[in-house]
């Protein structure tokens, strides 16, 4: 089980693998306001950057799962590191249907809303680990301009522009599900960035020292074409944030 071996690639050096930042997670942590010894659930977790800072800055406890082999070993590196290891734990496994055995305060999704098939189907699984009360995080992108043509909109790495809302029709989508949206913390250009060009010198230092690898050539043509598929497309149409939800009373 893991995920397609390009990402595991282009995204080994990345301990956030989406367009947040460090300090993006730390307002959105400030924004939730955490309590020592919350539990929180972290579906689709990468490398763990949010529940391991989380961890260390709020005292919270979790439990991470992700698809990626590399990226569940590098949150548990990650956890080390930040001596928080005796606090969250990281399950290598598809997040898909996953479904905590204890209820937690807060449940999460932060960019993976694949594994529910889109975000009402994610906000119905995450729900199912989520205490009376407790908030749901999702990530998911949205569009800063609406694309003129599908074309543009495939240039964004989406299917079609029917993928993605607008961001006032993304925050009405959450009302018409059932919940009232308490707090938001958006990316901005430079995450997007940091998320995507940080790919680029990866990839490249990935070629330097594999080149006669079988799949050379597919790193090779992506670090031909991304850059300029990032700043003609992504960074001008595409935003991103993390909305955290209430169900309504």
């Amino acid at each position: 089980m893991d995920i397609p071996q390009i990402f595991n690639i282009a995204e080994s050096a990345h301990r956030i693998h989406n367009p947040f930042t460090a300090d993006k997670f730390a307002t959105l942590g400030a924004a939730l306001r955490l309590q020592a010894g919350a539990r929180v659930l972290d579906l689709g977790c990468g490398s763990g950057e949010m529940l391991c800072t989380w961890a260390r800055d709020h005292g919270i406890v979790g439990t991470g799962v992700d698809m990626s082999r590399l990226f569940s070993e590098q949150a548990r590196h990650r956890a080390e590191e930040l001596g928080v290891a005796h606090q969250v734990r990281f399950i290598h496994d598809d997040a898909a249907g996953y479904v905590s055995d204890e209820k937690v305060d807060v449940a999460a999704c932060v960019g993976a809303t694949w594994i529910g098939g889109g975000v009402a189907g994610t906000i119905d699984l995450l729900a199912r680990s989520l205490r009376p009360g407790g908030i749901i995080l999702v990530g998911e992108p949205y569009w800063r301009q609406l694309p003129p043509t599908e074309d543009v909109a495939k240039g964004c790495l989406a299917n079609a522009i029917s993928d993605f809302l607008l961001l006032p029709q993304l925050v009405a989508s959450f009302g018409g599900l059932g919940y009232d949206l308490v707090e938001m913390v958006l990316a901005n250009q430079d995450g997007w960035d940091r998320y995507e060009a940080a790919k680029w010198l990866t990839m490249r230092r990935w070629l330097e020292a594999h080149p006669g690898d079988e799949f050379a050539h597919e790193v090779r043509a992506l670090l031909d074409t991304e850059p300029e598929r990032h700043v003609t497309y992504t960074r001008e149409y595409m935003g991103w944030g993390v909305f955290a939800l209430m169900r309504r009373l």
